[in-house]
């Protein structure tokens, strides 16, 4: 039996923050991290960005063990004994808590038809897998057209790679972005060599030796070296649903990022939590609410009482273009733009009920404080008072 005053459920940025937060506060108290990954606590989004265009392989790892915990990787939790305050993994070890931080995470969803040995992109060893693939292979497909899919296409493009996007939509980002914006996506990344097969989805997956056969549903067939899926992810409610702590996409928590059990916390991908400033509850998937919410937890499970009213926003990469967005982007809310430069920098706005929801800003960086303030202040908006708003 291994005792432990903080146990976390989860190896990635959120309990790596969490374990920064309770140090902030309590400097010795006995910290344990139960992991089924492999390797410590990494920067994720490195994986589909930086590492592709030079950055150092060292720069992703956060050095969690440094600050006095105690690590058991390749190991994942089995049951929680919620009388009992103890966790059991699937090594029949059994570890007690005084305070436990469900940092569980998402898995990635699968497609429906066969797919042997498709990369679904989300940790070390699936980008490890991806670069080895990498280095031998000229041909890549990648389902999907989301965040993790368009980084990847537009970092595999960018080293001379050939690479297909299959997505189901009309087009990038299509119920999300305005429809002039969304063409010009299209455009930009067919300008920049990536093939792009809107209106479609794979109907099988078949690997001939080291290369793989895609057919899809309008009758294209593609051979390529490699086959990566990026079609979102699922809450790991499986551990929260079995103790009996409340469930609704995802594990729900309180202010304070208690779920229903007053020693146990949730947060990061895992986490259903009210965001005051959109006054609604929300599941966030992204870095800053990884790190924002794990430190705020971590001081939480201090005996800290500290709200989390946090509006994480997130940040994407894409050939030469970039953004920062905040909110919820909706395509279907009343939407502005406002661009200083067509489709390369400006602001596009998202409104509700003449109420600033989100906002995504282009070629525009560190500007989101200000539309933080007026998402969180539901101000009733005009759209012509959004024109010129941020300034360059």
């Amino acid at each position: 039996m291994m005792d432990y005053t903080y146990l976390i459920i989860g190896g990635g940025m959120t309990a790596d923050a969490a374990v920064r937060g309770i140090r902030s506060v309590d400097a010795s108290g006995k910290i344990g991290i139960i992991s089924d990954d492999r390797y410590p606590p990494y920067n994720r989004p490195l994986l589909s960005k930086g590492l592709w265009v030079g950055e150092s392989f060292d720069s992703i790892w956060r050095k969690t063990e440094e600050e006095g915990v105690i690590l058991h990787l390749e190991t994942r939790a089995e049951s929680i004994d919620i009388n009992n305050k103890t966790v059991t993994d699937n090594k029949g070890n059994s570890y007690t808590f005084k305070k436990l931080l469900l940092a569980t995470g998402g898995s990635p969803n699968r497609l429906s038809c066969s797919d042997p040995d498709v990369n679904y992109f989300r940790t070390l060893d699936d980008y490890n897998r991806l670069h080895e693939l990498y280095l031998r292979g000229e041909s890549f497909v990648i389902i999907g057209s989301g965040f993790i899919a368009t980084e990847l296409a537009a970092s595999l493009a960018m080293n001379g790679k050939n690479v297909a996007m299959l997505f189901r939509s009309r087009s990038i980002g299509s119920k999300i972005y305005p429809k002039g914006f969304a063409n010009f996506l299209n455009a930009y990344y067919t300008e920049n060599g990536v093939k792009l097969i809107p209106n479609s989805m794979p109907t099988s997956i078949t690997k001939k030796g080291n290369q793989y056969l895609i057919t899809t549903t309008n009758g294209t067939e593609l051979i390529a070296d490699g086959v990566i899926a990026g079609i979102g992810i699922h809450p790991n409610t499986e551990l929260a649903e079995k103790c009996g702590l409340n469930i609704d996409n995802g594990v729900v928590v309180d202010p304070f990022l208690q779920t229903s059990h007053p020693d146990i916390y949730a947060a990061g991908d895992v986490a259903n939590f009210y965001s005051p400033a959109l006054d609604r509850r929300v599941r966030i998937e992204h870095e800053d609410c990884a790190n924002s919410m794990g430190f705020c937890v971590g001081k939480n499970m201090t005996g800290k009482q500290e709200k989390y009213n946090y509006l994480p926003h997130f940040y994407s990469d894409l050939f030469e273009l970039g953004y920062e967005a905040v909110g919820e982007l909706d395509g279907s809310m009343e939407i502005v733009e406002d661009w200083h430069d067509q489709y390369r920098k400006g602001a596009i706005y998202y409104l509700k009920d003449n109420c600033l929801r989100g906002a995504i800003l282009w070629g525009i960086w560190d500007q989101l404080d200000p539309i933080k303030e007026m998402i969180a202040s539901k101000q009733k908006l005009l759209p012509e008072q959004l024109i010129g708003k941020i300034v360059i």
